[in-house]
């Protein structure tokens, strides 16, 4: 039999906000294991005790932008729509069905005004994360580290093109070692070279300066920004974020992010990992003077088609020599101001190796194949960093820890995306694509303690 109701809506009814929220509702589990009153205590300086007209709830408005995130609403006006008449969004705000909800513009002085160029975001995170410490769900052990770029709020078509100079000084410590390499093999050491000064000619966005043109080999072009985030590699937790331009490597902030996470948190983790993209003699280093064990996918440089790369050379590092696939040795030539050793074959022996044309033969830059009279291997002065991440790489444990990768800060970057809109930036400029970033990360996080926290009952 059909059923067909009555669809006028003049009925009267007594109900009380409380019932209309399911038990089992995401926003329930937040304010059941989640306090944000340490909020107040972060924001106090920013409001006057005597003068103006009374404020609203700054918690109030925190859990706004964190409905936001939480459920991908792409914009603060469409915010306060949905807050309006969304029943739980009200319950978790405090506001009854007939209570007026704040103005969209009041969330948007908070973040252009009241708090720009402040750090009370990422404060609010820190604690947030703080709290997932105090709950055992950051075990510690290692930190997956990548970035992800988004969408800037600016037109591809509206730039102009700057060209800068850029001061290039010789690293002095990479000089340090050069010399006592030669001093060892009894050559004259190389004096400080004279500063470079290179012209690079950039895109500048003409409506949103602060993002950088992207034009990296699978990635879309355009204007960017870039994401650098950290994630602890048991629950996910997002322990540190970071937003550059999306012309920015991401190795050459990587440690500086490290840090920064290291002196908040008072947390050190065994490994940290990352793809190939980190894979960087100078960042390898940084990681190994910290006591940390690099977890990161190794590059190897195939070289020229048909000539085997020298990672068919077995390297001894006690005799400090090369050994071909034919058992002859690539004996120490010199050591160059860019921190590569070289090492060369004797000809006479290559000239009647049976495997030359595997090793000598290839092809100039016209096309035209060529036969060297033997063979020089560079190797760079810090290479044995490398060679103790490409062993442990190939272990039973260093696998195992890099597969675990994708599944960790590769997932959160996808969730940010997917279910928080941070596929495209909401806000113009550094500091509000940054408080946006931040924001969505502490909607995460708290989702994840939420939950993890009520299954434990």
């Amino acid at each position: 039999m059909m059923t067909k109701r009555d669809h006028v809506q003049l009925k009267a009814e007594l109900v009380m906000l409380e019932q209309l929220v399911k038990e089992d509702h995401l926003l329930r589990k937040i304010e059941k294991h989640v306090s944000f009153r340490f909020i107040y205590d972060l924001v106090e300086d920013y409001y006057a005790d005597t003068m103006g007209r009374p404020s609203i709830d700054p918690v109030v408005l925190f859990k706004m932008s964190l409905i936001q995130a939480l459920y991908g609403i792409p914009s603060e006006r469409r915010l306060a729509e949905e807050i309006h008449h969304n029943m739980a969004y009200r319950w978790f705000l405090g506001y009854g069905i007939t209570d007026t909800i704040p103005d969209h513009t009041t969330i948007s002085y908070n973040r252009t005004g009241r708090f720009k160029d402040a750090k009370v975001y990422e404060e609010i995170m820190n604690e947030v994360v703080l709290l997932a410490m105090e709950n055992k769900l950051v075990s510690g052990k290692i930190f997956y580290t990548d970035s992800t770029h988004i969408r800037a709020n600016a037109s591809n078509s509206k730039y102009t093109n700057e060209e800068k100079e850029i001061t290039v000084s010789e690293d002095e410590s990479l000089l340090t070692l050069v010399n006592e390499k030669r001093e060892t093999k009894g050559q004259k050491s190389l004096k400080p070279a004279a500063d470079k000064v290179i012209r690079k000619n950039t895109k500048i966005s003409t409506t949103d300066p602060s993002s950088g043109y992207m034009h990296r080999d699978r990635k879309p072009v355009g204007f960017y920004h870039l994401i650098h985030g950290t994630v602890d590699g048991e629950n996910n937790i997002i322990l540190g974020l970071s937003v550059t331009p999306g012309n920015v490597h991401d190795a050459t902030v990587y440690i500086e992010n490290l840090d920064e996470i290291f002196e908040t948190l008072k947390i050190i983790p065994t490994y940290v990992g990352a793809d190939a993209g980190y894979f960087n003699l100078n960042v390898l280093e940084a990681l190994v003077e910290r006591n940390l064990t690099p977890v990161i996918g190794p590059r190897k440089y195939a070289g020229k088609k048909g000539k085997k790369s020298k990672y068919w050379f077995e390297y001894d590092p006690q005799r400090d020599e090369y050994t071909c696939f034919e058992g002859q040795v690539l004996r120490y030539v010199t050591t160059t101001r860019e921190g590569y050793v070289e090492y060369r074959s004797d000809p006479e022996i290559c000239r009647n190796c049976p495997k030359r044309e595997k090793c000598l033969y290839e092809s100039n830059t016209e096309g035209v194949i060529e036969e060297n009279q033997s063979r020089t291997i560079r190797r760079h002065i810090k290479e044995h960093y490398a060679d103790e991440v490409r062993a442990f790489m190939k272990t039973p444990e260093g696998k195992a820890l890099y597969q675990r990768r994708k599944e960790t800060v590769e997932r959160v970057f996808a969730d940010m995306k997917e279910l928080s809109g941070m596929r495209y930036a909401h806000y113009r400029g550094s500091e509000g694509v940054k408080a946006q970033a931040l924001l969505t990360a502490t909607a995460l996080n708290v989702k994840k303690i939420a939950t993890i926290l009520d299954k434990r009952g």
